[in-house]
Formats: structure tokens, C-alpha cells, sequence
């Protein structure tokens, strides 16, 4: 007998991964549409030359931007 195998828990599945799991088993397409959401939100292809731009055009924030007399309502 393995000594590690007198100290094994059993195995354990919290109530949230049962949950997930069953909601797969119920509705197999969920993760191919999760993926396609995904897909129109986030996964975008960067143009590199509009980001440069976007960068460059930048203006640098001033050190302390309360109470500057930058600001039209500024006294």
C-alpha cells in the first residue's frame, strides 16, 4: 500500500463545475458560441500603423489635473 494513497481526499467537485458541466451536457453548442461572441467582441486584428497613430497623437496629461486653467469652467 502506497503511504500517499491513506492521506488521499476524494475527489471533489464544487457545486459551480458540476453546474457548468451539466449546462454543457444540456446545450452542446454553448462553448462554440461562447468562442463566436468572443470572436466578434474581442479578438480583432490590430492595425499596426492606425495604433502608431493613435499613440503619437497623444496628448501628455498634466501632473496635476484638478483645479488647472485648462478646463473652460476653470476660475
Amino acid at each position: 500500500m502506497n503511504l500517499l494513497s491513506l492521506f488521499r481526499r476524494a475527489d471533489y467537485t464544487s457545486d459551480a463545475t458540476q453546474f457548468i458541466e451539466q449546462l454543457k451536457l444540456n446545450n452542446p453548442k454553448l462553448e462554440a458560441e461562447q468562442r463566436a461572441g468572443r470572436a466578434l467582441l474581442w479578438d480583432k486584428k490590430l492595425n499596426r500603423a492606425d495604433q502608431a497613430d493613435f499613440l503619437d497623437a497623444r496628448v501628455a496629461q498634466q501632473p496635476y489635473v484638478y483645479g488647472t486653467g485648462s478646463h473652460p469652467n476653470a476660475k
